[in-house]
């Protein structure tokens, strides 16, 4: 699974990075140890806001979309649940089941995003217990996660209240291999720059594109090496938290807190 990321970059390299073309929420602060229900950016694929819906001619129009920086909340929320509590449960989507299971089916096929991140941590379970390992990319490339994101109406608020749409994501995951596969048997999908068009690009409204192209996507280079169990706890942030440990009493392996 993925359960912890770290995105520290400013929105002004993710504009640059990800080709953003509108920029819209309120800007989240760098964090080191994103944690679910935490705020994060996405980039999403939409109409411009304030946009009329496109007439169902136009509907499998992709220039008609417009690439946007968003920010929403880590867990998705679908568009059918009852109350928000259920995202809680649904930060990450599995490859293998994504397009047919309820809460991901439709928005694999309409709501695809990408989700930055500078790496994100796993736990290797020992026989003393949990160490902490940050992995990230060889080359230290900004990586992006394939999510999907949905739009969720709280009932129990006003139209006018700022709450009453609520922005949600999860991280697709699927089996790791090689050594990050000796870590922990999940792993997130890492879009590569090659793909991210067509990540995005969801006017065909069809989650057997999504399932096409998640079986197309390359593995990932990571490089993956021990960090301090200060990482442990969701109160600790900083980039001292991506410090490869000098020395093994750095790490009290333990469960997550």
């Amino acid at each position: 699974m993925c359960g912890r990321y770290v995105n520290s970059a400013a929105s002004e390299d993710l504009i640059d990075e990800f080709d953003v073309e509108e920029v819209l929420d309120e800007d989240v602060p760098p964090s080191w140890n994103i944690a679910p229900t935490d705020p994060v950016r996405a980039i999403v694929q939409r109409l411009p806001r304030g946009a009329d819906k496109p007439a169902p001619a136009e509907k499998g129009n992709a220039s008609t979309h417009r690439r946007q920086l968003r920010t929403v909340r880590w867990g998705l929320v679908p568009s059918w649940a009852k109350d928000r509590k259920i995202g809680a449960r649904l930060i990450n989507a599995r490859h293998e089941t994504v397009t047919e299971k309820p809460a991901f089916k439709s928005a694999a096929a309409r709501r695809r995003c990408l989700l930055p991140a500078g790496g994100y941590f796993e736990w290797q379970n020992t026989a003393s217990g949990k160490v902490p390992y940050f992995l990230h990319a060889d080359d230290g490339e900004l990586l992006a996660f394939a999510g999907l994101y949905e739009v969720w109406r709280d009932k129990s608020l006003p139209e006018d209240d700022p709450g009453h749409w609520l922005w949600t994501c999860t991280v697709i995951t699927q089996q790791a291999t090689d050594l990050v596969g000796d870590i922990h048997d999940r792993s997130p999908v890492i879009v590569p720059a090659a793909m991210r068009a067509a990540w995005l690009d969801c006017s065909a409204d069809d989650p057997l594109v999504a399932r096409r192209l998640l079986d197309e996507m390359p593995e990932p280079h990571l490089e993956p090496y021990v960090v301090s169990s200060e990482v442990n706890s969701v109160k600790n942030n900083g980039p001292q938290l991506i410090d490869p440990v000098s020395s093994m009493s750095q790490v009290q392996p333990q469960d997550l807190s």
